[in-house]
């Protein structure tokens, strides 16, 4: 079996690949797409501006249609050619690979806070929208109420959208048919979890006579991120804050030094010893991750419900028929204490850059897309179209909306992802959602574990130092999981390299925020 070190090599190399392929590929099907799309109805006007927009994709929503009539009728209104490209979910390194080949849209959305955000803005790349506001209300109105965290020196480079905050959605989702043929309950503790995870790889699950399964498979982290996926253990055994911890003291310091993390990384060791993890979560994005456990290669895996319950357990159902999904709560340890899901610091960030032609154009692109009327559209389409209204009742017309890449069940064109707020709430769920309360559910059980975070920003000196110390925690997580190192020597060393390459400048970052908010 190839060691986890070197699947992370591999993955970053693989990722950097397709990343510069991607940026540079001038034939990508799904960016041609868009951009055929975005022709009509800004053809008839001769004046219409061309605007590029980089995006990230919606997890739910299906690919654009060459002829897609929400690009079309906003190509309309603005007076714009959109020309759409949009990189998978979660693939931001797709998006910083573009930049740093130059090829910059007129408009992008990316995640942040990122160090390479913070370089985009430090040479100009992205420009500050301050001049723009008093044309963009319904930004103005959010970057004013919550948002002011986000402007550097009184400058804002864009709109910063977040999921989450006061509620959650993201816990582990289980085969729930599996567990009824072993004749297993949902884990509630750490140790059902472990008992579950062992059932599910060493006893047939799948029923196909091989041992082929793994309990919990994820994802790989994210470009200059930490492991996280794991973090659920910590907290079991009560690790209170999802960034920094405080010793006994007061002082802040990084959570390998808090007693929790030994503890947690003892049973994650013990779940790896026994190859109850997907040895190639490394190399797994999310679609890689999801397709793992809808072809029986895991029984678990980390993900976000609400919206997407219908969404998994349909796909699932595609291969396994028979196929259900459970959750339950975080596993809690013996102390009662868990969570998986934090409050978040960052999200995707909305901005202009340097190579806008025309920048107030832009800017009213924003604008509209958060706007009531731009909601509307993106949530409901064209009325007498995709949606029929009779006073306050909506009837969808879900063929024609499945035309113009409206996810199913009411759920929102592709556009909306990282622009429309979707509130973890019953007063977004489209009445022909067919999963409402099991949906509602998920939010309910995820939200009431959620951990908070010491401070609630991210300063520039961590932002600097991140991917260096998160490169050094992910190489000493793994060798330590995988019984490379002993735990104490390899929490010592963690702590001594962690702290020695920027560490320290960011406990002191931290720190004097921490006595600020105390004030």
């Amino acid at each position: 079996m190839k060691t986890w070190k070197r699947l992370l090599t591999t993955a970053i190399m693989v990722t950097l690949i397709m990343s510069l392929l991607a940026a540079c590929g001038k034939s990508d099907s799904k960016s041609t797409e868009a951009a055929s799309a975005s022709g009509e109805g800004a053809a008839a006007s001769d004046e219409a501006v061309e605007l590029t927009y980089l995006t990230t994709g919606d997890l739910v929503a299906a690919p654009l249609a060459k002829d897609d009539r929400i690009i079309a009728e906003i190509n309309k209104r603005l007076g714009i050619k959109l020309n759409l490209k949009i990189v998978p979910y979660g693939a931001n390194d797709q998006v910083i690979a573009a930049f740093a080949s130059g090829d910059y849209p007129d408009v992008v959305t990316t995640s942040y806070p990122t160090q390479a955000v913070s370089q985009w803005i430090n040479e100009g790349i992205l420009v500050p929208i301050n001049d723009y506001l008093d044309e963009m209300p319904t930004v103005k109105q959010k970057l004013e109420n919550g948002l002011q965290w986000t402007a550097i020196d009184g400058k804002y480079y864009g709109y910063l959208y977040q999921v989450g905050g006061e509620h959650s959605n993201y816990t582990i989702t289980y085969r729930q048919d599996w567990l009824d043929k072993l004749n297993l309950q949902l884990p509630t503790t750490l140790d059902d979890l472990y008992n579950v995870l062992k059932a599910f790889a060493t006893q047939d699950p799948d029923g196909n006579g091989k041992a082929d399964t793994y309990g919990l498979t994820t994802t790989k982290p994210g470009a200059g991120s930490r492991i996280s996926t794991f973090d659920f253990a910590f907290y079991a055994y009560g690790l209170p804050y999802a960034d920094y911890e405080l010793d006994d003291q007061g002082n802040v310091i990084p959570r390998f030094e808090h007693p929790a993390f030994k503890q947690g990384i003892e049973y994650l060791r013990k779940l790896n010893e026994e190859k109850l993890i997907d040895p190639e979560f490394l190399v797994n994005d999310n679609g890689g991750k999801e397709q793992k456990f809808y072809q029986q290669k895991a029984g678990a895996m980390d993900d976000a419900l609400f919206r997407n319950v219908s969404r998994i357990e349909g796909s699932l159902q595609a291969v396994n028929p028979n196929g259900v999904i459970g959750w339950t709560a975080p596993p809690v340890g013996p102390e009662g204490k868990g969570g998986m899901w934090t409050v978040p610091k960052g999200g995707l960030l909305t901005g202009i850059t340097k190579e806008a032609k025309n920048k107030e154009k832009a800017a009213k692109f924003i604008e509209f897309l958060l706007s009531p009327e731009g909601r509307d559209l993106l949530q409901n389409g064209i009325e007498g179209i995709h949606y029929t209204k009779d006073g306050d009742k909506i009837t969808y017309n879900e063929e024609e909306r499945a035309k113009d890449g409206f996810a199913k069940n009411g759920w929102s064109h592709p556009l909306a992802w990282g622009n429309v707020i979707y509130p973890l709430d019953a007063s977004y769920l489209p009445q022909t959602e067919p999963n409402r309360d099991r949906a509602i559910q998920s939010v309910e059980i995820s939200s009431k574990t959620q951990i908070p975070n010491l401070v609630p920003t991210i300063g520039p000196v961590e932002l600097k130092n991140s991917a260096i110390v998160n490169e050094i925690y992910n190489q000493y997580f793994l060798d330590i999981i995988n019984g490379k190192i002993d735990i104490d020597t390899g929490i010592a060393e963690l702590s001594k390299k962690w702290r020695q390459q920027g560490g320290d400048e960011i406990l002191k970052e931290i720190t004097d925020e921490y006595n600020k908010l105390k004030k």
